[in-house]
């Protein structure tokens, strides 16, 4: 299965953004987007270490509440 992360961009030089998420940061490629302005503060999509879409924040708050939900749930089953 492939996952991709919402992060949101602290710094930019570039096509390289550093990212963070839930206190982890990250180098991430903003290549994949050169047709879309994109700019500190926005959230974007990573997968394999490449920005491949831009989100607002709301849904990015919507894939941590679900990465979340899918979290909780594997570790009942892990205490069951």
């Amino acid at each position: 299965m492939c996952l991709a992360i919402p992060m949101q961009i602290d710094a930019m030089d570039g096509y390289l953004a550093r990212c963070s998420t839930k206190g982890v940061s990250r180098d991430v490629s903003l290549f994949l987007l050169q047709d879309r302005p994109v700019n500190v503060g926005d959230h974007v999509l990573v997968h394999l270490g490449y920005a491949i879409q831009v989100l607002d924040a709301a849904e990015a708050q919507r894939y941590w509440e679900t990465f979340d939900e899918v979290l909780a749930a594997t570790e009942e089953r892990a205490d069951a």
